[in-house]
């Protein structure tokens, strides 16, 4: 509960009938509109997958996943999944999607350990996608310009719920702003991490933060990040390692940083050794995920997820992910919402 915000005099703009139907306008359009943008054909993704495959996101690496025994397997071990950032790669393979086209789908995810508050819950739905690239195409100009994209998709999406909902007026800049974490360190070498994002956000209003992952010149990452999806650790040409990246919106209701994608460059063959190695994680190169990349039987690629509450949070102007999605809360937490007129169910 400590880190529940209730924001002075909120009011929600739409009642709860009108959330509901803006929730849908919005995600169709947004959906629609990514499939067009990064040329993204939909499939149906898994709830859960074999635990042992390699399937599964690890996210920082100490986060539980539900585990439950299949009966008719043998009480073979499934777990449901934290993201789809590899089976996605896989896909790519299993479809034979052409380079330069891509997948996306519908992620339900649950993870019991995160703390929750007004962003976080048990909960977390996104649209997850992974796009076919060619090799000479694992450069942070390619990555730049997927999200340059993306930013284009919620441009016009923030037009949409204004031109349906005058009441929300837009906020978004005209241009995304790119930095990467080791700059973002030098501006700020006092400040923790979050609170660098707090910064720069707030100026800005939108920001790729390029780089996480990898330890910074202060010997921390900026953030955790799994050491078999996303390349944090290849040189690029301004002489910074990484080739991925979270976009942070300005909440102006929260008053805060909000991450709403975390996506980049894929790992090749070479790049997943090497992390695997920092890691302490060389295991993993023996499990069916990482045979198949080391195999060569994966397509390069770039991927991303996106959060649907968070940005429904954003562009609704809501201060709880509780008002846009059903899932389960503290009493303690349901009860001071509603004295705030942050009803959450």
């Amino acid at each position: 509960m400590s880190k529940l915000f209730l924001p002075k005099s909120y009011f929600p703009l739409l009642n709860l009938k009108q959330t509901e139907k803006a929730i849908k306008l919005l995600k169709d359009f947004f959906e629609a509109g990514l499939s067009a943008e990064l040329q993204l054909r939909r499939v149906t993704a898994p709830l859960f997958v074999l635990k042992g495959s390699g399937l599964n996101d690890d996210l920082n690496g100490t986060e539980r996943a539900v585990t439950f025994p299949i009966k008719d397997m043998n009480d073979t071990p499934a777990e449901v999944v934290h993201s789809l950032a590899k089976w996605k790669r896989v896909m790519l393979a299993e479809y034979e999607i052409a380079t330069g086209y891509g997948l996306y789908t519908d992620m339900n995810a649950i993870r019991p350990d995160e703390e929750l508050d007004n962003l976080h819950s048990l909960y977390v739905d996104q649209w997850d996608w992974e796009l076919s690239i060619a090799g000479e195409n694992r450069t942070l100009g390619y990555l730049k310009h997927t999200v340059e994209k993306i930013f284009n998709v919620l441009k016009r999406t923030e037009y949409y719920i204004y031109e349906n909902y005058p009441e929300i007026t837009p906020l978004l800049p005209d241009h995304i702003t790119f930095i990467h974490s080791e700059e973002l360190l030098a501006m700020y070498p006092d400040l923790t991490p979050k609170e660098r994002e707090h910064l720069i956000t707030e100026k800005h209003g939108i920001v790729f933060i390029i780089g996480i992952g990898g330890a910074l010149a202060g010997g921390e990452p900026h953030d955790g990040r799994a050491p078999d999806y996303d390349d944090w650790t290849t040189a690029t040409a301004n002489g910074y390692c990484g080739l991925n990246g979270d976009i942070l919106l300005w909440n102006p209701v929260l008053e805060c940083a909000v991450e709403i994608s975390s996506m980049g460059i894929r790992v090749d063959g070479e790049a997943m050794l090497r992390q695997l190695s920092i890691r302490h994680a060389e295991e993993r190169r023996n499990l069916m995920f990482h045979q198949k990349l080391l195999n060569g039987e994966l397509p390069f690629s770039a991927g991303g997820g996106i959060g649907q509450s968070r940005l429904c949070m954003y562009f609704l102007r809501k201060a709880h992910i509780g008002e846009i999605q059903a899932s389960i809360w503290p009493q303690e937490m349901i009860a001071r919402c509603r004295e705030n007129n942050i009803v959450i169910v």
